[in-house]
């Protein structure tokens, strides 16, 4: 079986608050953009639109089969949202996005991300593979979908946030989605 790379820098911004965390992007046939969460079928910049602009359709592009790039990046910076994946090189055991079909190779070292977001203060993580990958490499509970544990990276109090996963497979609807990622920004004072 082909081994995939992951496909994306990881996306930074060095004052982030907030690390979010997905399991790995789908094959590229699937993407309207080169950048996280780039299926068109997936809702989490309609979850954001939501939320900081009253409207799912806020970063689609003009032609509405796309989103715009540089509009999540400006507003992901202006906020202070960091971006990656717990896994760096992946199987795919059938020929879809699916996490249940993901067979993590080799993970992301999480702590590494950390260190290079020393404003970091909270990590989510979106979907179950992404966070049981990121509590193989912390001593952290799993909190319940909507909820956080608290744990410490190197004496810097952490908040883990586990929200549902923002793929329509997930059975709930977008504006329950939205619900409960609405409290976690809130929590952390980015909404």
């Amino acid at each position: 079986m082909i081994i995939e790379d992951h496909p994306l820098e990881p996306f930074l911004p060095t004052q982030s608050s907030l690390l979010m965390l997905g399991s790995f992007p789908p094959q590229k046939k699937r993407w309207s953009m080169p950048f996280y969460y780039p299926n068109l079928n997936n809702d989490m910049w309609r979850i954001m639109g939501l939320l900081f602009f009253k409207d799912k359709s806020h970063f689609l592009d003009n032609s509405r089969k796309a989103f715009c790039k540089d509009r999540l990046t400006a507003f992901l910076e202006e906020k202070g949202v960091a971006l990656f994946d717990t896994a760096l090189r992946i199987r795919r055991l059938q020929d879809n996005a699916s996490d249940k079909y993901l067979e993590i190779v080799e993970p992301t070292h999480i702590p590494s991300l950390l260190r290079q977001l020393p404003a970091c203060r909270a990590i989510v993580t979106t979907g179950q593979k992404a966070t049981d990958t990121l509590r193989e490499q912390f001593e952290v509970a799993e909190p319940a979908i909507g909820n956080f544990s608290e744990f410490l990276f190197d004496g810097r109090p952490m908040r883990l946030y586990r929200m549902p996963s923002s793929s329509r497979a997930y059975p709930l609807a977008l504006d329950k989605k939205a619900a409960l990622y609405r409290l976690m920004f809130q929590d952390l004072e980015l909404l």
